[in-house]
């Protein structure tokens, strides 16, 4: 009976259905993906208004497709930790991502697994030619470097624990102090611009507060059942606005003279959003900026040596004095001041 329907109909409401059924696998794909709880078959119907038998053969007609469909209690969903998407990108598209490839390598300073993987595949679901091959070479330069597997276990927690909204139980030692242990929302994964490091940002229930964690620090991560609900007014974008990387500290202005030598490189960069730039006659330029503490942007400064002259505040400017003082302590062959 359904091959002579199919027979009745005519090419353009033939190709009208197909269009139809692939838009509403689409949708239904989304829609799972998107429910981590799952949803029942009736809701899904009524989403895509169609019958219940319908939905029942669109699932089955997925999973034939290989996407990771479950089942619970009569609710579906999808296995996010299985799942493939499908993109389709032009030569200009791609180019772009090629420059995040790049970046990633630049970033990564061990292998991952899942870079290199996401990375080959990218490399392989592309038309042979200069960006393809390019894109695999960076999967090479990854893969090269050593393995940490507790590393990427823990970033397989947080990942898992982002995307499904649950709490995670870190086990987190900072720099020169105790270990301690604390349950953590994450709201957000962000990767530093600075340095090849990546941070968990969320509300920590130990401080009563959001705090933003350096993922190679926690030496532990365990994922609960216990689940969690991003505040409406959290926006990732706003909270980083301020900050030179990702810690947000106490706002500061920030002020730095550059010499002539360098003027021109700091002109042809934009360093943070709230940048002033002024000239100095002398061929110079003055960079003022407001972002979120001086701990992150100590290290940029130095990095432009003599040719970069702290003026505010004055705590970032002890701080540098007391580098060079050590520095040139050190070169002299003398003792650390």
């Amino acid at each position: 009976m359904a091959i002579a329907a199919s027979q009745d109909r005519s090419p353009e409401e033939e190709d009208h259905r197909i269009a139809s059924k692939a838009a509403r696998l689409r949708r239904l794909e989304h829609r799972l993906y998107n429910a981590p709880e799952g949803l029942r078959v009736s809701d899904l119907a009524r989403d895509c208004g169609v019958t219940r038998r319908t939905i029942y053969r669109d699932l089955e007609a997925l999973d034939s497709m290989g996407v990771p469909i479950w089942e619970d209690s009569g609710r579906f969903g999808i296995n996010r930790a299985t799942y493939l998407s499908t993109i389709r990108l032009n030569l200009n598209e791609t180019v772009a991502l090629y420059f995040a490839a790049r970046l990633l390598a630049h970033h990564s300073d061990e292998h991952n697994p899942h870079t290199v993987s996401a990375l080959d595949k990218l490399a392989a679901g592309m038309p042979a030619g200069t960006v393809a091959e390019h894109i695999a070479r960076v999967a090479d330069l990854v893969r090269e470097r050593p393995v940490r597997t507790a590393y990427v276990r823990i970033l397989e927690v947080l990942t898992l624990a982002w995307a499904e909204q649950r709490m995670v139980r870190l086990r987190y030692r900072a720099p020169n102090r105790e270990l301690t242990e604390r349950d953590v929302a994450p709201y957000f994964i962000e990767v530093s611009r600075s340095a090849p490091a990546a941070y968990v940002i969320g509300h920590d229930r130990l401080r009563a507060a959001i705090r933003t964690f350096k993922i190679e620090r926690i030496e532990t991560a365990e994922l609960l059942d216990e689940s969690y609900t991003v505040p409406t007014d959290f926006d990732p974008y706003a909270f980083l606005a301020r900050a030179w990387g990702v810690m947000d500290e106490t706002e500061v202005e920030v002020q730095v003279r550059f010499s002539a030598h360098v003027a021109p490189q700091i002109r042809e960069s934009l360093w943070h959003h709230s940048q002033r730039l002024t000239e100095l006659a002398n061929g110079g330029c003055e960079l003022a900026m407001t972002i979120g503490g001086i701990r992150e942007v100590l290290p940029w400064i130095l990095g432009w040596g003599a040719d970069a002259e702290v003026l505010a505040p004055p705590a970032l400017r002890a701080e540098i004095q007391a580098h060079a003082r050590r520095m040139v302590a050190l070169y002299d062959g003398g003792q650390e001041a």
